[in-house]
């Protein structure tokens, strides 16, 4: 992704977070918003219905019914 984003996810920036799979969404959402400032986090359900357009300024943080992180948040 960081192709796609070189001003969001440029050299020193990270631009996925794979540690945060099981984590609580709350947590994950302040933990991407402290290590990438040009970047925001949005919990949102797992099963929702999303549109695949590229947002370098975005990163979902998809949770299940129990506000657990169930996939990689990334940015786009």
């Amino acid at each position: 992704m960081s192709d796609d984003c070189p001003d969001t996810a440029g050299e020193g920036m990270k631009s996925s977070w794979p540690e945060l799979v099981g984590k609580r969404g709350e947590e994950a959402k302040e933990i991407i918003d402290r290590e990438n400032t040009k970047v925001k986090a949005q919990i949102i359900a797992e099963d929702a219905i999303i549109l695949p357009v590229l947002v370098c300024e975005r990163v979902y943080v998809f949770v299940n019914d129990c506000g657990i992180v169930t996939e990689i948040p990334f940015i786009g």
